[in-house]
């Protein structure tokens, strides 16, 4: 199964890869796998090695991993057809649904339980930095970390319920402002490169297991309200038959109903930090999109180059299609008994 980590290229538009699926493939012998960029290719690749080796045993079909630098990597490579299916945050999901016909069939689950996970704001330990209102000051004494502009907790998050929410454009608030991803960003936080970064509890938690001494050097100066856990998405267009093959797979992963060995399985999801997948549908995107459209209400209401009369006409549309999204929530909602 090494043979599957062969070198790909790490953007979307310079994969060369052959026999992968498409439309027109009735049983397509071999798919792509595409894992975003949380973490260095170093660190990701054992962690996914062995899932995918039993992928390969029990679906039978050829599992290509794809990497790529960034988060669009991943999403332009299932646009174009070179990605089938695909581990993602909840905002690149939304992108990969709307723009590359994906669709949400499986949601990862913490290996502790949790529903969800949480965005981080970290600072250095020994930082007077110690609140948002620390942060925002906008003296643009500050070096601030983003994450990928396509990431959730990185990027989203903090730019819906730190930036627009305070009425705050990071790039006039802080010296500098860079994007990285979520372990190169709290390393620079550990090692004083940046003053402040947006992070989240797994990625924060992966750090305290692998670099307890870089952990002891962060503190969270704010965390965000509950993020769904992230949503693993198929091309819509894959044969019927491929796509099934997948979800029983994953579905299956893990558990009594697995084709393997249910308890090794078990470990190697826990070295994902995830328990067995459970069952889910792009509605899980709903609250991502809700946020998205609050986000940009507040970049409009602050945009001083629109006049009143432009603001409101943009919100008016904004505020009825998020109405629309929140009222199938709580409809998903009563149908659940939540």
């Amino acid at each position: 199964m090494n043979a599957i980590f062969k070198t790909l290229a790490a953007s979307a538009f310079a994969i060369t890869l052959t026999g992968t699926a498409s439309a027109q493939d009735s049983q397509p012998t071999e798919i792509n796998f595409g894992i975003i960029s949380t973490e260095s290719q170093q660190n990701l690749r054992p962690k996914w090695e062995p899932f995918l080796e039993d992928m390969e045993e029990q679906t039978g079909l050829t599992v290509n991993p794809f990497f790529a630098t960034d988060y669009a990597g991943v999403i332009e490579g299932m646009r174009f057809g070179k990605v089938d299916v695909a581990w993602y945050g909840n905002k690149s999901a939304m992108e990969a649904v709307d723009r590359a016909g994906g669709e949400v069939f499986a949601q990862t689950v913490d290996v502790s339980g949790n529903p969800g996970y949480w965005g981080l704001i970290l600072a250095p330990a020994d930082s007077e930095l110690n609140s948002l209102d620390d942060l925002l000051e906008c003296d643009k004494s500050l070096d601030f970390g983003i994450g990928d502009p396509n990431s959730t907790s990185g990027f989203l998050v903090p730019m819906t319920f730190v930036f627009a929410q305070n009425g705050v454009d990071p790039k006039e608030c802080f010296a500098t402002v860079r994007n990285a991803n979520h372990e190169t960003n709290a390393m620079a936080v550990a090692n004083g490169q940046v003053d402040a970064a947006a992070n989240n509890t797994e990625s924060l938690s992966l750090i305290e297991q692998n670099d307890p001494e870089a952990f002891k050097k962060i503190k969270v100066i704010w965390k965000s309200p509950l993020i769904p856990s992230d949503p693993l998405v198929v091309r819509g267009d894959l044969p019927e038959e491929t796509k099934a093959k997948i979800s029983d797979f994953i579905l299956s992963y893990g558990t009594p109903e697995s084709k393997g060995d249910a308890a090794s399985e078990k470990e190697i999801l826990a070295g994902l930090e995830w328990a067995p997948f459970r069952k889910s549908s792009n509605d899980q995107l709903l609250p991502i999109r809700v946020m998205e459209i609050s986000k940009t209400i507040a970049q409009i209401e602050g945009d001083t180059t629109l006049s009143d009369e432009e603001k409101a006409a943009k919100i008016e549309d904004l505020e009825a299609q998020k109405k629309e999204y929140q009222a199938q929530i709580d409809a998903n909602a009563k149908a659940s008994g939540a």
